[in-house]
């Protein structure tokens, strides 16, 4: 490999090493990149131009994969990486330009290797829930994650067009779950933790809520964001109630495990640094009003006005049950 893409150079390794048709070749790319990104004498984010030809590599240097193991070692190495800059604007600048370039690169990918991209995404995700709860969860971080996941560009943008559907339905799919992974984590360490900005880190998913002018994007949202995360608030005595009778017990207890038990444990709404961790029946209340209100915004669309108010009216929770 050429000296250009040592870790010692001032620019990263070329995406042509990166997307070498040699393995080795590859791995001596992904090495220098990590040590590259990780030198703790960098200044300044790379820019936009240079980040998107860097990401172009890297995507195809994945692309290029083709063993499970493997692919599972390098969607962790690189969505590690977000977690080795010394700066968090750099890690942020890295993770927009992931989302940007698997926005772009999306619709290309065949079916035969759209497993080992949706476990990239997976990883990323992880890692990204990993670097706010490093960082207390500080809103302007968690803000700054929301405005790259949902600007014009990003994978949960409501009203750009080219925003890939699927990417945004496996989004959907897993976003409760690793946040869970993130919060389980977290509980078991003997430490005083900030309570996770539940509110907040699901402002994207509202956002798409009351946006999105596709009925198919509205349903998964509910099925597999609002839905389970209800459930793990209800009451005790309410949550037998929506089983029937000749539900299967194996998509009863599906239905339980899917339910998000870390996160509600140690949650608040926006700000972990000026609230405190809420009980259950509270978060539930607040968000339940955080419903109402995007159901009732003049922004809103009628058709997603409509199911929002059902959903809301079906949570069951009315201002009377405010304490």
């Amino acid at each position: 490999m050429s000296t250009t893409a040592s870790s010692s150079s001032s620019a990263p390794p070329l995406a042509k090493y990166l997307a070498s048709a040699e393995k080795k070749t590859r791995d001596k790319a992904i090495k220098s990149l990590g040590a590259f990104l990780s030198r703790p004498e960098s200044d300044e984010p790379l820019s936009k131009i240079e980040m998107d030809k860097l990401w172009k590599g890297i995507f195809y240097c994945f692309w290029m994969s083709d063993k499970p193991l493997v692919q599972q070692a390098l969607a962790s190495e690189l969505a590690e990486m977000i977690l080795s800059f010394p700066r968090t604007d750099s890690a942020l600048a890295f993770l927009d330009g992931f989302w940007s370039c698997t926005v772009r690169e999306w619709n290309g990918i065949d079916r035969f290797r759209m497993d080992k991209y949706h476990l990239l995404v997976r990883r990323f995700l992880f890692a990204s829930f990993l670097l706010m709860s490093n960082e207390d969860w500080d809103k302007n971080v968690c803000e700054q994650v929301n405005e790259i996941l949902t600007k014009e560009g990003g994978p949960l943008c409501p009203t750009d067009p080219k925003a890939p559907q699927g990417l945004s339905f496996h989004i959907a799919d897993i976003y409760l779950e690793e946040l869970d992974k993130v919060a389980a984590s977290s509980s078991s360490k003997d430490q005083d933790l900030s309570p996770i900005p539940l509110a907040l880190l699901l402002e994207p998913f509202f956002n798409m809520s009351s946006l999105t002018p596709q009925s198919s994007t509205y349903k998964r949202i509910h099925s597999e964001i609002f839905e389970p995360l209800f459930s793990s608030l209800a009451p005790e005595s309410e949550k037998g109630e929506d089983d029937s009778e000749d539900e299967r017990p194996a998509k009863r207890a599906r239905r339980s495990e899917e339910a998000p038990a870390h996160i509600t444990q140690n949650a608040c709404m926006e700000d972990s640094s000026k609230e405190k961790k809420m009980s259950q029946g509270e978060l539930r209340r607040r968000l339940s009003k955080k419903l109402l209100s995007i159901a009732s915004s003049e922004q809103t669309r009628d058709s997603n006005r409509r199911k929002l108010y059902a959903f809301w009216k079906e949570a069951g929770i009315d201002d009377d049950d405010d304490e």
